[in-house]
């Protein structure tokens, strides 16, 4: 296998067959040694995030795949931390998705002359380009297309899909007593151009509390798939 790029939280190979394998890290994203899945650049290791990402996220796939939502997740080998996925293309240079249930982080911040922390909201979806230099700058539906990133049509499949994979995610976590403040997630096409899920589905990319309290990465896939 060859690798194909050295990623903040994970190294993606290329096999033999032309699909990809996704090699998990211990870094996450975060901003001055604190976590943050909002966040464009590593902010710490924790020993043990990539296993919890992959566990989480190989759990996640395979409940999608079970309600009939396109992913890229082919399998998982959790003794390697490895996770092998279907080629994709990215829309433009990659863009991020985010479901948000409750305003926090960045949304508070932008909008707290008119939300307060912990508001709830109604899976509003926000997208973002992935753009290190330009601190991952938002876009909306109109730029979407002009720019050319996204094709006529896409940018509501895309919202539809977001909202419903994150409410099933999010009821999937309050079956353990978690509520999920928000996701981000990415997407891509197949080789027959249909739009799929793509990345990973891990405590790295949301923002879970019990009650009232934050949950870490690795307290999370415990909680969720531990007995």
């Amino acid at each position: 296998m060859k690798l194909v790029n050295a990623g903040k939280t994970k190294n993606v190979y290329v096999l033999a067959d032309g699909s990809f394998l996704l090699e998990f890290k211990d870094d996450v994203t975060g901003v001055d040694g604190v976590f943050d899945p909002g966040a464009n650049q590593v902010g710490l290791t924790i020993k043990g995030a990539g296993q919890a990402g992959l566990r989480l996220s190989k759990h996640f796939f395979e409940l999608l795949k079970a309600k009939g939502i396109p992913t890229h997740y082919l399998s998982a080998d959790l003794d390697r931390g490895t996770m092998q996925v279907k080629p994709g293309e990215v829309f433009g240079k990659g863009i991020e998705v985010i479901c948000r249930f409750r305003a926090v982080g960045s949304f508070l911040r932008r909008y707290g002359a008119y939300v307060t922390e912990g508001q709830p909201l109604d899976a509003l979806v926000e997208v973002t380009i992935k753009d290190d230099a330009r601190q991952d700058p938002l876009i909306n539906p109109d730029a979407l297309e002009m720019l050319g990133i996204l094709s006529p049509g896409e940018y509501e499949v895309l919202k539809g899909l977001t909202q419903k994979i994150s409410r099933m995610i999010k009821e999937e976590l309050a079956s353990k007593g978690l509520e999920l403040y928000d996701i981000k997630l990415e997407f891509g096409r197949d080789e027959a151009g249909q739009i799929m899920l793509i990345d990973e589905i891990s405590g790295g990319n949301m923002r879970v509390y019990k009650e009232g309290a934050f949950v870490d990465p690795i307290k999370l896939q415990e909680l969720l798939l531990e007995d």
